[in-house]
């Protein structure tokens, strides 16, 4: 068995699918949060290939970015799904929520204090409008499944990806998010399987 580690902030964040797929793979790894004051030092992000987490250390073999870290770890669970055009769909999911990611994090940077602006502003001009523009294809593809996963008849980690981005943005904007109840309740089925439950429950 690979060792493993984990690199990333003591946040949920880019860190928590990675972590998420790593528990349902029941794959013993380390967890290594890092706090802004170590990253400041300079030594561990000098470690990193591209100055930046999370990175997933793989026999002391760094693999960067968070979405091939996903792909990676759900190939190794059975989670990219169970043909090249499942897979394809997947990863097409996946696309589709970093598009939306990359105009709604615009407002959450500003809200988090990562970056400077005028949060009532942002949220008005980026925000409301990625969700509305975003969420009802999210909606309509879960509508039209047969099964309550985003692709085919099985669990894949675009769910888990969708799950926890809904789950964070209920827990922190719940009014953006209520107008979609079929995404919620998508939530709620991923983050009833038992290995993600128990994660979710004792998560630092």
């Amino acid at each position: 068995m690979p060792k493993y580690e984990l690199y990333y902030f003591a946040i949920r964040g880019l860190g928590e699918v990675p972590r998420q797929l790593l528990a349902l793979a029941g794959v013993e790894y380390t967890n290594i949060r890092v706090e802004d004051e170590a990253w400041e030092e300079g030594s561990i992000k000098r470690k990193m290939p591209f100055g930046q987490m999370p990175v997933l250390f793989i026999d002391d073999k760094p693999l960067p970015q968070s979405l091939a870290i996903n792909r990676y770890l759900a190939k190794l669970c059975g989670l990219a799904g169970k043909t090249p055009f499942e897979t394809a769909l997947v990863d097409a999911m996946a696309d589709l929520w970093k598009d939306f990611n990359d105009e709604f994090e615009i407002y959450w940077d500003i809200k988090l204090g990562w970056e400077e602006g005028d949060v009532k502003a942002a949220k008005t001009r980026h925000a409301v409008p990625a969700v509305h523009k975003f969420f009802p294809m999210i909606t309509k593809t879960i509508k039209e499944s047969r099964s309550g996963f985003l692709v085919g008849d099985s669990l894949t980690w675009v769910d888990v990806l969708v799950a926890n981005y809904a789950d964070e943005i209920n827990l922190e904007e719940p009014a953006l998010i209520a107008d979609y109840p079929e995404i919620l309740a998508h939530k709620e089925r991923i983050h009833a399987i038992h290995a993600l439950k128990k994660w979710i429950k004792n998560r630092e």
